[in-house]
């Protein structure tokens, strides 16, 4: 339905740019109730008509609360209307304690808007081990169910204040828009993220919400996002760290009268357009990596299959080795081709060939193509397009990493403090 490789010529963005628009039907909410320090750290998002929606959770065994109870309402019915998250306090490894403050959230909110308690989303980000202040956040939810129907500012800034609050260590918002056509009627996309750190496949620690105002039915809506996510948010390291609370969601209000029904004409161009719109998100996590100083973009060719194609990228992208090598400059390809040896997968040596930034640095047979002054400016530039080939077959896959930085460690060990 969309392309598995995207080029590996740009990392512009794909999505169409709009200005930030928002979806018809849907209000957003962020402020500071305390949790944190000084920065915003509560955030809303409300559909004025009732919802479809699905997610994709973190593959950790242990589970935050709030993942536990956006499962569970997600299996007990079709339709929601709110999402109510806070950043500083993951509400992970709380026990008993954790989980009802994490459905007390939810119960607050749905009380101050008139809502059922299941209809209700919640989300948690920040330190884990720690029980969330609730004489704080249930302050605060009053404030924010307030400020959500408050008309002192545009829809937009609302919606952008909403994503500044479910920020942690991020040091910029992620946010996208993209508005499209759908048998002659218009149909936005709109989508926010969190990620710095603990970033790694099959969900790590970020955050993720989508909203849209076609009418998807549940199922549909649900392979759209596990399908886009699969290419996007689950192909991108930071550190290889896989948290306790991630998860991407997505509502459907239906609002703008555009229907996508499966298998359609329709149903490709908005699962490109979602597929764009993930992408960009995913790239703007780790060009925000803690610590980054440079993007990644690895294209592994010429494997049997795609999973073996994704297994050599992902492994040589969380690499240390590779990622400290990128970050001062040194173009080691001995560190890339024994990166791709101990990924599990077989392949020829004497075929291996490694490109970066279309410039080949080493051909089959081990010859080396540069002198090695020659190759580490092949690594001058911010965005790096690492390209391996292996000879096993026709398929291909791309990743994302950044590079290992000094900073990084100082961001994470002083995390708490």
């Amino acid at each position: 339905m969309f392309k598995e490789i995207i080029s590996s010529q740009s990392l512009e963005i794909t999505a169409k740019p709009t200005s930030g628009r928002i979806p018809l039907g849907f209000k957003g909410a962020g402020i500071f109730c305390g949790i944190k320090k000084r920065r915003k750290d509560l955030a809303l998002i409300l559909s004025e008509r009732p919802a479809t929606a699905a997610g994709v959770f973190t593959t950790n065994v242990v589970q935050a609360a709030p993942v536990l109870i956006c499962k569970e309402h997600l299996s007990e019915r079709d339709t929601f209307r709110a999402l109510i998250i806070n950043s500083g306090n993951a509400n992970a490894c709380t026990g008993e304690q954790g989980y009802k403050d994490a459905f007390e959230m939810s119960s607050l909110i749905a009380s101050e808007l008139g809502l059922e308690n299941n209809e209700i989303f919640v989300s948690s980000t920040g330190v884990i081990g720690e029980t969330l202040p609730m004489d704080k956040i249930s302050e605060g939810i009053k404030i924010i169910a307030s400020e959500i129907f408050s008309t002192e500012k545009q829809e937009e800034e609302k919606m952008q204040e909403a994503a500044e609050a479910i920020m942690t260590t991020d040091t910029f918002s992620k946010t996208v828009s993209s508005t499209f056509l759908i048998n002659g009627k218009e149909v936005t996309i709109y989508g926010m993220a969190k990620g710095s750190g603990m970033i790694h496949p099959n969900m790590a620690t970020m955050l993720g919400f989508i909203l849209t105002d076609a009418t998807i039915e549940k199922k549909l809506l649900q392979s759209m996002l596990k399908n886009a996510t699969n290419k996007t948010f689950n192909r991108i390291i930071v550190d290889g760290d896989t948290s306790t609370n991630d998860m991407v969601l997505a509502l459907a209000n239906g609002a703008s009268s555009a229907e996508i029904i499966a298998e359609t004409h329709e149903h490709y161009i908005f699962e490109n357009e979602l597929f764009a719109l993930l992408k960009k998100l995913s790239l703007d996590i780790v060009r925000d990596g803690e610590g980054a100083t440079k993007l990644i973009e690895i294209t592994v060719d010429g494997a049997g299959s795609i999973e073996d194609a994704e297994k050599i990228g992902r492994t040589i992208a969380l690499s240390p080795l590779v990622k400290t090598a990128i970050h001062g400059e040194d173009a080691n390809w001995g560190r890339i081709i024994a990166a791709a040896g101990y990924s599990g997968i077989k392949f020829d040596p004497a075929q291996f060939e490694i490109f970066i930034n279309g410039i080949k640095i080493l051909g089959s047979n081990y010859s080396v193509e540069l002198s090695i002054e020659e190759s580490n400016k092949t690594l001058e530039p911010h965005y790096i397009y690492l390209t391996i080939k292996i000879g096993n077959g026709n398929y291909s896959a791309t990743c994302w990493t950044c590079d290992f930085s000094e900073e990084y460690v100082k961001i994470n060990g002083s995390y708490r403090s």
